[in-house]
């Protein structure tokens, strides 16, 4: 049976730097009260014609320039995001658009912050089912286009941040491999992390009659120390999950890289799992919760600041709205 790897990795961000204190200006927030919740200093935010799936085009061609690959050598893209251009048709017929790619399929994924991992299985699946040979897989989100400013969303409002990374998922002919993938999900928390509006249940004429001038019910919801507590419980389960299923234990992982939600939960985990600071990788600090982005612009920085070596084994894990949660073990 063929086998898959990550042969290239790309990531964009915008160039509009927000910093806590941006933020303090148009809430009721502060710098310290940010940093001691969550980690985060800075974000990003788009301004100007940027699209989610202009953002995953910026990435993609890193991408695909760091795996040596052209981009007639792409054989299916896959798009991870949950804010996508338009409400139909998805962002990866777009990205296809972008790029230029020749005639082939794409397939979008809607599973939040789990949707690059839920992306690389499927691209590991179609690989070493050998129908294809060079997969495209990109997370990009933009959400500071649908976040409540004010102070009302402030708990909510500051953690996220725009961006997107990508990854060319290939044939493997050496000894680095996707070793296993394993995903997970729980629906009845779905409302615990949600944005229920718009959507076919509040559709066009419920939105006219329901007169919600203020615009809050269609901001993003978060129960967020249940989030929390079922965030760290689902990481430590599915990355035990993934070290078993190939034999291995918490001390043979060479580089940790979770989802970046919030920098406490990673610190709880890599003291769950006592992993060393020079075996977990953390990037919210600059750029927020990027969502379906956060996994591929962390796996990006640290393979560029050389902290990710040929034939290391590399975990990635991540959880969110859903719930969903999911790991990845890779042999580099």
């Amino acid at each position: 049976m063929p086998k898959s790897k990550i042969k290239g990795v790309g990531f964009y961000v915008p160039d509009k730097v927000i910093k806590n204190s941006d933020l303090e200006e148009i809430m009721d927030t502060s710098d310290e009260w940010i940093q001691e919740r969550t980690g985060i200093k800075e974000r990003r935010w788009v301004e100007g014609d940027l699209t989610t799936s202009l953002m995953g085009t910026y990435a993609s061609k890193i991408a695909i320039k760091n795996a040596k690959i052209s981009k007639n050598d792409i054989d299916f893209i896959i798009f991870a995001t949950l804010s996508p251009d338009y409400f139909f048709p998805g962002s990866g017929v777009l990205l296809q658009k972008n790029l230029q790619i020749k005639e082939v399929g794409a397939l979008d994924i809607r599973n939040q912050c789990s949707g690059f991992i839920y992306g690389l299985s499927v691209a590991d699946q179609y690989i070493k089912s050998g129908m294809y040979e060079n997969i495209l897989v990109v997370g990009s989100e933009i959400h500071s286009g649908g976040l409540d400013k004010s102070s009302r969303g402030r708990s909510v409002s500051v953690i996220f941040g725009d961006g997107a990374g990508a990854a060319i998922v290939s044939k493997s002919n050496d000894e680095s491999e996707i070793l296993s993938t394993h995903l997970h999900s729980e629906g009845k928390f779905a409302e615990e992390l949600a944005v229920i509006k718009p959507a076919t249940t509040f559709w066009i004429d419920k939105i006219i009659d329901d007169g919600d001038e203020d615009g809050e019910g269609f901001f993003p919801k978060m129960n967020g120390n249940f989030v929390f507590k079922n965030a760290v419980k689902r990481f430590e389960e599915v990355i035990f999950e993934s070290l078993n299923h190939n034999n291995y234990t918490s001390k043979d992982i060479d580089m940790l890289i979770t989802h970046q939600a919030n920098l406490r939960i990673s610190q709880y985990i890599q003291k769950k799992l006592n992993i060393d600071d020079n075996n977990i990788f953390n990037n919210i600090m600059s750029y927020g919760n990027t969502t379906a982005a956060s996994i591929p612009i962390a796996l990006y920085e640290a393979l560029k600041k050389n902290k990710i070596k040929r034939g290391d084994l590399v975990c990635l894990a991540a959880f969110g709205s859903g719930f969903t949660w999911a790991s990845a073990l890779i042999r580099w």
